[in-house]
């Protein structure tokens, strides 16, 4: 892994079916090893991610987590009764992070054993 911080700003613009996709880099959540914002008209996503620097011993799979996590009270939805902050994870939540999860684990190498999270949060 690169110790390489970026200082500055790194954006991407993608124009894919008449909307514009734009991804920032270097602007938030720099004590992750890796971060971006992705925007896509009003729609805003932080994606962070981060790995152990050691593999994890004794194991023959790829401890790869994604988490999903929609806080509905950043647009406004407060949730009543008893519970005031967020329970479980919604069955949206979890298919979402599946649906994260499935394309990106074959693209790390087979024998890659180190501990990886990436949360999403909308």
């Amino acid at each position: 892994m690169s110790s390489e911080v970026i200082t500055k700003d790194h954006i991407v613009n993608i124009d894919m079916l008449d909307k514009n996709i734009e991804i920032k880099v270097g602007r938030l959540a720099l004590g992750a090893n890796g971060a971006c914002e992705v925007k896509c008209g009003d729609t805003h996503i932080l994606v962070t991610c981060c790995a152990s620097r050691e593999p994890k011993e004794g194991i023959d799979y790829f401890p790869l987590l994604v988490d999903y996590e929609e806080r509905i009270y950043s647009v406004g939805r407060i949730p009543g009764g008893f519970m005031r902050r967020e329970g479980k994870a919604t069955d949206k939540a979890i298919l979402t992070s599946r649906l994260i999860d499935r394309p990106i684990r074959p693209l790390f190498d087979t024998a890659y054993r180190n501990d990886v999270q990436i949360n999403v949060y909308p």
